[in-house]
């Protein structure tokens, strides 16, 4: 994951090139994961075992869910276009988010604020935004939780979550509301934010550098933004997670559909490059590891990793089948044969796969 912070320059009428000189923080990486030897010497399921033990008035075009390989999806802006691919070929505009909306996908949803909670030792933001923001921006809220939390930490603030969906409560503070909007469409509001918010976007957004864009111009002078993403390319220190691996071909396959979309499935590396482009000065960009399964020695990251065990694992049906078969033109059974593979290794505490964010 990469986790990104910047604030806006006195003045937004001429946006000021950041000067490479002037001493910017440079980017955090951390260093490889230590793993814990013990957990290879226990039966698989003791593997399972140990993951078990953590883990307003709207249209009937928003609100009219479709369904499909026995998901639910977002009605606002679905896409039923056709457009071509790269390569000529027809593919399906999805306009946006490729995920479900059910219940089932809120609830993983929720699961990954948890766990992005805990990689970040229980912060909301990072940026120093102050004690007292007024205005306050939530870019694809989701299921609205952590709008909800901010609203509660900051009840100074005017907190605004935008969503392609409406699937987030109606009882919130009184400091929150939710609109449903498309992010990439052109921005209307009439007053600046103290703090914009972007989280987990990835294989979402068509255009980054656009949507960078109006966040600067919508970031009020001396006001933050801050940017959280993943790199979802899977990676592990000890070269136990081997490109012939089940999981290895879905990623492959993953990135592949989503490129083919023209939607970027890795934009954490490239957020730095987007934010000093479109103005913002005073960057700090950090990169964390986040383990997929317990198998880290250090016991917070056995806990972050056991919980990103159960997100994958939750996330898998939902990530691909409609990118599979929409766009790759694979079976809904070709695509359930590839998971129960992809499940087996990510069950295989001898693979130590992580991605960042």
């Amino acid at each position: 994951m990469s986790s990104l912070t910047a604030q806006a320059s006195g003045s937004h009428a001429v946006p000021e090139p950041v000067d490479a000189s002037r001493g910017d923080s440079p980017t955090y990486q951390e260093g490889a994961i230590e793993v814990d030897s013990d957990i290879l010497t226990d039966r698989d399921s003791a593997y399972d075992d140990e993951i078990s033990t953590y883990t307003t008035s709207l249209t009937p075009s928003v609100t009219d869910f479709p369904e499909e390989n026995g998901r639910r999806y977002h009605a606002f802006r679905a896409g039923s276009e056709w457009t071509q691919s790269p390569d000529g070929g027809d593919i399906a505009d999805m306009l946006g988010y490729m995920l479900p909306n059910d219940e089932a996908e809120q609830d993983r949803l929720d699961l990954m604020h948890h766990l992005l909670r805990l990689r970040l030792d229980q912060k909301l933001h990072l940026a120093p935004i102050g004690k007292n923001p007024q205005r306050i921006l939530d870019i694809g809220t989701g299921t609205g939780i952590w709008a909800i939390e901010i609203g509660d930490m900051y009840p100074s603030a005017e907190v605004l979550g935008n969503d392609l969906s409406p699937i987030q409560p109606r009882m919130v503070p009184p400091n929150v509301r939710f609109e449903v909007d498309d992010v990439e469409s052109d921005w209307t509001f009439n007053t600046a934010f103290d703090f914009i918010h972007c989280r987990n976007m990835a294989v979402s957004i068509a255009d980054w550098p656009r949507l960078v864009g109006q966040a600067y111009k919508h970031t009020a002078p001396g006001g933050w933004a801050e940017f959280q993403d993943f790199d979802y390319r899977y990676y592990s220190d000890d070269g136990t997670l081997l490109p012939s691996s089940a999981v290895g071909k879905w990623d492959v396959q993953v990135l592949e559909g989503a490129y083919k979309i023209g939607r970027d499935p890795s934009p954490g590396p490239k957020l730095e490059s987007w934010i000093r482009d479109a103005g913002f000065q005073d960057v700090k960009h950090e990169v964390y590891k986040l383990p997929i399964g317990p198998w880290a020695k250090d016991k917070r990251l056995k806990e972050i990793g056991a919980f990103n065990h159960v997100n994958i694992l939750d996330a898998l049906q939902a990530v691909t089948l409609a990118l599979f078969t929409r766009v790759l033109g694979w079976s809904a059974e070709e695509v359930e044969v590839l998971l129960a593979g992809v499940r087996r290794d990510l069950k295989n505490p001898r693979i130590h796969a992580y991605y960042n964010l």
